[in-house]
């Protein structure tokens, strides 16, 4: 039995990704595992790190609001994980309130994602309202029953867990709206957890810069292209020393494993300070679960 860390309470996407993983790798593996929520993103990568679970399925980027800065950084900090796969889960957000029409809400709750994901909906449809951010899009669906002009913003398999009403649907301000999630494991964990024991179609990896000079990311950005390396993506996050100072998350179309990027990392190495391979995964589109 396997312990798999997400962002809890149940309900939340980090769940519904959590929870499809599950699916595919009792399936293809027969393993059984067992979901822990935890209250923070932070604290469900800790969890692995310090061996209270196996896996963590996390949030990394949203088509719409991008990346997700906390799994950057924790991931950063933390130098025993690795990524072992990448799931995009469709993401469809409805507004769950006991109140009796839109113009009795007065407090709407959700994660800073969600709440950004449905700005526009939230200005035309409830402008007047406080919009109040919380650690995940299920923390305040537990107070919706006292307070009845209080609505939050969660999926609809989260009002059905809850057994709420849903009073709008598809209030995304995007209908092709996805999230990206990466399992993630200790560095020395079972190679099962992954989708194939073929080359990986990813590699992620994050870097600092020994000094800011003109032109110092664009060697690296040159080591890459000129081995016909593609880059699918490339963020910038402080280093938190000092002003000024930025880390660099890359993600690759290429396995670590071929000569290429074996090659490329090579000579990356002598261009930056610290260099951390994160992970090197296939990815798994949600409908491959159905």
């Amino acid at each position: 039995m396997i312990l798999i860390a997400h962002l809890g309470p149940p309900g939340t996407y980090a769940e519904q990704a959590a929870v499809f993983y599950v699916n595919w790798l009792t399936k293809n593996s027969g393993v059984e595992a067992t979901l822990c929520p935890y209250p923070t993103i932070s604290q469900s990568l800790h969890a692995v790190a310090d061996g209270q679970a196996h896996l963590a399925v996390v949030p990394v980027e949203n088509s719409i609001e991008g990346s997700v800065t906390t799994t950057l950084d924790t991931l950063w900090q933390l130098d025993s994980l690795q990524i072992r796969l990448a799931l995009i889960l469709p993401i469809v957000h409805t507004l769950i309130s006991c109140a009796s029409g839109l113009d009795k809400i007065k407090t709407v709750y959700s994660h800073p994602q969600a709440l950004a994901q449905c700005q526009g909906w939230l200005e035309q449809f409830l402008p007047t309202v406080q919009i109040i951010p919380s650690n995940s899009t299920t923390e305040a669906l537990q107070r919706l029953e006292q307070e009845t002009t209080t609505a939050a913003i969660a999926s609809s398999r989260a009002a059905q867990l809850y057994k709420l009403p849903i009073l709008a649907t598809g209030i995304n301000d995007y209908p092709e709206n996805c999230t990206r999630f990466w399992v993630v494991s200790q560095g020395d964990a079972d190679a099962g957890y992954q989708a194939s024991t073929t080359l990986a179609s990813h590699t992620s990896l994050a870097f600092s810069m020994p000094t800011n000079t003109p032109g110092a990311l664009l060697k690296p950005l040159q080591i890459f292209a000129q081995r016909g390396i593609n880059l699918s993506r490339i963020e910038s996050r402080p280093t938190k020393r000092s002003l000024g100072e930025y880390l660099f998350f890359m993600d690759l179309e290429a396995d670590v494993k071929e000569t290429q990027m074996q090659s490329a990392l090579g000579e990356l190495t002598i261009h930056t300070e610290i260099l951390k391979i994160l992970g090197t995964y296939n990815v798994l589109p949600i409908s491959a679960f159905t």
